[in-house]
């Protein structure tokens, strides 16, 4: 962890990491058998986890309840059932939010039979506990997210954006050599960037793949790459 005069570098290179036959799975925040003080979350954020499931694998029925878990595909798909009924498959564009609420049960499977299978699945404490559980899940086209910032999800579901029963907004931005976004993290704001992919630069500092940047205070940011990215931006209560 690197701490500058504004914000804090979680290094991609001291995350957690699960790897049994059919996962490889680096966590972000304290998961499972990994527990680190120093990554217990982030104000409303408690996991972000970079996982890869092999072909025909993944996660059978299993439970959750008073949590917002959000899946981001980027490469590959993802079939998706639950006890609401839903039955999807999730690809790179789509924004999948599922409320566990007072309880749900769902599985996740590679849906293909020769390719892996590449996303994030990111846990976020609810404003509300015990709500009815529910599900949705959205398509934002890569023209959406090319050198601008995407507004994926939110608590009041504007832009098409899908809903977090939370107060987060949750941007997602494509960067190709070239590129420049600028975000203002405002006053009794925070934000987290999480680099999905590629090499990007924030405000002069490099980043890397499974980097997270925990931002503790107004800042102006600036973040643009000399090769390629994707990085997703949490606006945070």
């Amino acid at each position: 962890m690197v701490t500058t005069a504004v914000h804090i570098i979680h290094d991609r290179n001291f995350r957690g990491h699960t790897k049994i036959g059919w996962l490889d799975s680096y966590h972000t925040f304290s998961f499972g058998s990994f527990q680190d003080p120093d990554r217990m979350g982030f104000r409303s954020l408690r996991v972000i986890n970079d996982d890869r499931v092999i072909p025909g694998a993944g996660f059978a029925t299993h439970g959750h309840r008073d949590m917002e878990i959000l899946t981001y595909v980027l490469e590959g798909e993802l079939a998706h059932k639950d006890s609401l009924g839903t039955g999807s498959v999730i690809r790179p564009g789509d924004v999948q939010i599922m409320s566990a609420g007072m309880g749900i049960q769902h599985s996740e499977f590679n849906n293909l039979e020769s390719e892996p299978v590449h996303f994030l699945q990111i846990w976020m404490l609810p404003d509300w506990q015990n709500i009815p559980p529910r599900y949705n899940q959205r398509d934002f086209p890569l023209a959406e997210k090319q050198g601008k910032l995407r507004l994926v999800g939110s608590k009041d579901g504007r832009d098409r954006s899908v809903v977090i029963n939370q107060d987060i907004d949750l941007y997602v931005s494509v960067l190709s050599v070239g590129d420049s976004i600028k975000f203002e993290v405002k006053p009794n704001r925070f934000a987290w960037i999480q680099v999905a992919r590629g090499i990007a630069t924030l405000n002069g500092e490099s980043l890397s793949e499974g980097d997270g940047v925990q931002i503790n205070r107004p800042e102006s940011l600036e973040i643009t790459t000399e090769a390629s990215a994707e990085i997703l931006l949490f606006d945070l209560s």
